[in-house]
Formats: C-alpha cells, sequence, structure tokens
C-alpha cells in the first residue's frame, strides 16, 4: 500500500503541475489536486485514477476552448477556470472518499458510486463550457421559459446531449478497464441526471444575486465592483456545495442503474 500510494503521489504532482502550468488551478486548488489525486490514485488503484483524470484533463481543456466568446458568459460565475481548493473538492471530493472507502471497507457499490461521481462532473463541466455555445438560448430546467446564456438552471438540448456524452466517455472508459459493462449505462445516466440535478439546484436552491450595477443575475457576491444583492436560493448553498451534490447524486444514480450487474 505504501508503495501505491507513493507512486499515485508522484503521478499526482506531474499531472497537478502540468495543470497548474497551463493556468487551471491556483495554488490552493493544486494543493487539492494533488490530495483528491493521491487518495483516488492510492486507494482506488490505476483505472480509478485514469477516471479522475479524463474528467481533470477534459475539463481544463475545455474551460479554454472558446474562451475570448464565453467570456462575458464567465462574468455570471462565482469562480473562473483557475479552480481553487473548493471547487476541486466539490468536484472529485466523493470521488476520493469513494476510493477510501473501497480500501477500508470492499465492496462492490464504490466502483458504480466513483463511476457516477465522475461522470456527472465530466457531464456538467462539458455542458457548461460548451452548452453555452449553443446557437438556440437555454430555458429554465422548472418552467422552461427562455433565459440568458449562463443563468444558472437553465438547460438546452445540446448542453444536455453533451453531458450525456461526457457521461458516457466516463462509463464507457470504466467498462473497457473493469470488464464491467453495464457501467457504460450507468456512467451516461449517472452523468446525466447528475448533471440535470446540478441544473435544478441551480434553478431552485442556490444561492443567486443580481447586480445593482448592470441589472444582471450573478453567483458572485461582488460584480462590476460592488456588493451584489440576494435575489433567491439559500445563503449557505453556493455553487461548490451544488457541484458536490450532482456528484453525489450521479454515482447514486450509476449505483441504481448498475445494481443488478454487480
Amino acid at each position: 500500500m505504501a508503495q501505491q500510494l507513493f507512486l499515485a503521489f508522484f503521478l499526482s504532482v506531474l499531472i497537478v503541475a502540468l495543470a497548474f502550468w497551463r493556468g487551471s488551478l491556483s495554488n490552493s486548488g493544486a494543493v487539492g489536486a494533488l490530495i483528491v489525486g493521491t487518495v483516488t490514485f492510492g486507494f482506488g488503484g490505476w483505472q480509478w485514477g485514469v477516471l479522475l483524470a479524463i474528467f481533470f484533463i477534459s475539463s481544463s481543456l475545455l474551460s479554454h476552448y472558446k474562451e475570448r466568446e464565453k467570456k462575458a458568459v464567465a462574468e455570471k460565475f462565482d469562480k473562473g477556470h483557475r479552480r481553487d481548493i473548493w471547487q476541486v473538492f466539490a468536484n472529485g471530493g466523493a470521488g476520493a472518499f469513494f476510493a477510501l472507502m473501497n480500501t477500508l471497507a470492499p465492496s462492490a457499490i464504490w466502483l458504480p458510486l466513483f463511476v457516477g461521481a465522475m461522470a456527472a462532473m465530466t457531464a456538467d463541466t462539458w455542458a457548461t463550457e460548451l452548452g453555452t455555445l449553443s446557437k438556440r438560448p437555454p430555458r429554465l430546467i422548472t418552467s422552461g421559459k427562455t433565459v440568458a446564456v449562463g443563468t444558472s438552471g437553465g438547460i438546452s438540448a445540446f448542453g444536455t446531449a453533451v453531458s450525456f456524452g461526457g457521461g458516457l466517455l466516463i462509463g464507457g472508459t470504466a467498462a473497457l478497464l473493469t470488464g464491467q459493462w453495464a457501467l457504460v449505462l450507468a456512467g451516461g445516466m449517472g452523468g446525466l441526471f447528475g448533471s440535470l440535478f446540478d441544473s435544478l439546484l441551480g434553478a431552485t436552491v442556490q444561492q443567486i444575486y443580481t447586480c445593482a450595477v448592470c441589472q444582471k443575475e450573478t453567483e458572485k457576491r461582488v460584480h462590476c465592483g460592488q456588493a451584489t444583492r440576494p435575489l433567491r436560493g439559500w445563503a449557505w448553498m453556493n455553487n461548490d456545495l451544488v457541484n458536490f451534490l450532482a456528484s453525489v447524486f450521479g454515482g447514486f444514480t450509476a449505483l441504481l442503474i448498475g445494481w443488478f450487474n454487480l
């Protein structure tokens, strides 16, 4: 185990250093990614590490894709593409926990839970980074009302399809690595429903603010150089917590779908 943890730490350092150099991680985000990577690789094994790497690398690359076109939309989001430690824990914390439990209390349930969590985060990130480029405006998941691009809770047909594709990538890779083919559908559906759950929370209970200067909705406490006013949602329900809950929801969705094939 000590040797596996050392190797996990070494590989995580390489990936984190590259991501930091590329501008995908802040200083605290690099520390968080090192912790999540070491725990996932070390306790889950290399297959689990590969799935985490696919999520992290694909998400980092997409955050820089057509960055100029997405700049205006990114102003609405609480944080930018340089992930801090809380964003890293929100995206990978549940998966790291499942990996740790896979060693401490071995069970067949941990792999589909992990696959679903990674699928949900991949799906949600892909939907955000690519869905905002959709030619058609999004609609609020709760009412179907057309909303501005980047609005929390807004979904589009393109973004939804992209999220399912992200989940399928994680599920398909997991199936190839483990031989458990039920993980293909489990990953796809875990990703899709995890992403939709994220949008549902964003449209209902996530804390959203309004800017007194530009009159736009935003996730930020400060916008246009001034403090924003709460518009809706619970004060403690920020985007990081929404992402974490979505990853857990995706994990349990995948577990339910793959239950009879474990």
